[in-house]
């Protein structure tokens, strides 16, 4: 199977297309000039992105829930300074496989999703201003949503950079292949230069850690509101480059059709993980105090060479979630009756962890939500207490809850309520049409 495409002609997030001809997800031209249609069905959805999405829920569990740990010195990365051996061990893991490994991962299903996006919308018939009128909408509500979560919950938020980093991404939907990758070459600038500061010891973390150790509740909301506007550009520059990445994938099927790439996603898997694995060792031994810190520049270095590493990270636990779906699914095609086209339903494990994913959005603030309560010194106080070790078992045993209650809702047929509010707000009909 020929996955290229020519280099030198203008590429729509749907493969190769003529100047004055769009070509849809089927081929055919989309002539009608219609306003944009509906979000996606659950017939129309794919497994590997929403697993993807469901499993990285425990990783952005477990790397957000040790920021709410609070009076206690910090270390790089934000992880509070552990003498337990135990605890210790907790932080080397969340250093080395999740920290600047989950966001990557996040943000090139972002990318992969603004192609899928685009490609159901072309094959209705949509005209190309109304499909950018709904991206546009879509990004800028996430915005909203983003200091809106920031505002009431956590200084950390990624959606808001996530919504920003997707305006500049439709610009890029029409770029060729090696425009991409062009792009991608550029994107990986802001991704050492930011990234470096995360191998510097930061005392007491500025807003971000000062917003959830307050015992003022309105005080954490100014602070928090403070971080957020202060970082979210800054991580919209950061998200670029694994969206660029996953745009590109997106145009390949390559999850939607995970067992025609299950090569790619073998290596992509095995390389990502491995320079990720070697790319954090420096920081991670700094971190949990092996490694002593020698100077500001080689902490520099060791910061950006986790978070560069971290990007190959996220895209190679995408690809090994892909090769987990594939194989899923070719053992319940093989579970079929003979002759018979019947598919064999997903167990309840996978299909509790991919109703998680469906429902991501409502997911992520649903972690914020539970951290608030157990851990604020406002609320709970448990951030003052626990340890790292703790901390990963609060964070996973949150995102079980989570993914069980994604599960019911999956099995009655109900979206969560932030995808209710967000596809409202994002496909809302034009005038003429109401």
């Amino acid at each position: 199977m020929r996955m290229g495409t020519d280099s030198d002609r203008p590429v729509g997030a749907d493969g190769p297309v003529g100047a004055d001809r769009p070509v849809g997800a089927d081929g055919s031209a989309g002539t009608d000039g219609r306003g944009a249609r509906g979000p996606v069905t659950r017939q129309e959805r794919a497994l590997a992105p929403d697993l993807a999405r469901g499993v990285m829920l425990a990783f952005i569990a477990l790397a957000n829930a040790p920021l709410f740990l609070y009076d206690r010195p910090r270390g790089p990365r934000l992880h509070v300074i552990d003498t337990g051996l135990v605890d210790r061990i907790a932080s080397f893991v969340v250093v080395t496989f999740v920290d600047g490994r989950a966001y990557p991962m996040f943000a090139a299903l972002f990318g992969y999703g603004m192609v899928q996006l685009y490609r159901r919308q072309r094959a209705s018939g949509s005209a190309e201003p109304a499909i950018r009128r709904v991206q546009v909408r879509r990004n800028l509500w996430l915005l909203v949503f983003g200091i809106v979560h920031a505002a009431l919950l956590f200084p950390g938020d990624i959606l808001g950079g996530y919504g920003l980093a997707g305006l500049f991404m439709l610009a890029l939907l029409p770029v060729s292949d090696r425009g991409l990758l062009a792009w991608a070459a550029v994107c990986t600038v802001p991704v050492v230069v930011l990234g470096s500061t995360y191998g510097l010891a930061t005392g007491g973390g500025g807003a971000l850690v000062g917003a959830l150790s307050t015992q003022d509740p309105w005080e954490a909301m100014s602070l928090r509101l403070a971080d957020w506007l202060a970082t979210t550009p800054f991580t919209a520059l950061m998200v670029l480059l694994p969206m660029v990445l996953g745009l590109w994938a997106g145009r390949r099927r390559i999850l939607d059709e995970p067992e025609r790439h299950r090569v790619l996603l073998r290596r992509a898997a095995v390389a990502g993980l491995t320079l990720a694995l070697a790319g954090g060792l420096p920081l991670d031994l700094v971190v949990v105090g092996v490694q002593p810190s020698s100077s500001v520049t080689v902490n520099l270095v060791y910061g950006a060479l986790h978070t560069l590493t971290g990007v190959a990270g996220g895209l190679g636990y995408a690809a090994l979630v892909g090769l987990l779906a594939a194989r899923l699914q070719s053992r319940w095609a093989r579970q079929a009756l003979p002759g018979q086209r019947r598919e064999v339903a997903p167990g309840r494990i996978t299909t509790a962890v991919a109703a998680c994913g469906e429902r991501s959005l409502s997911c992520y603030l649903a972690q914020s939500v539970v951290f608030v309560l157990l851990f604020t010194p406002y609320a709970g106080g448990l951030g003052a207490h626990l340890g790292s070790a703790a901390t990963a078992g609060v964070a996973l045993l949150t995102w079980l809850a989570i993914v069980a209650g994604a599960g019911v809702l999956g099995r009655v047929g109900r979206r969560g309520p932030a995808e209710v509010l967000l596809r409202s707000l994002t496909y809302r009909a034009p005038r003429g049409n109401r």
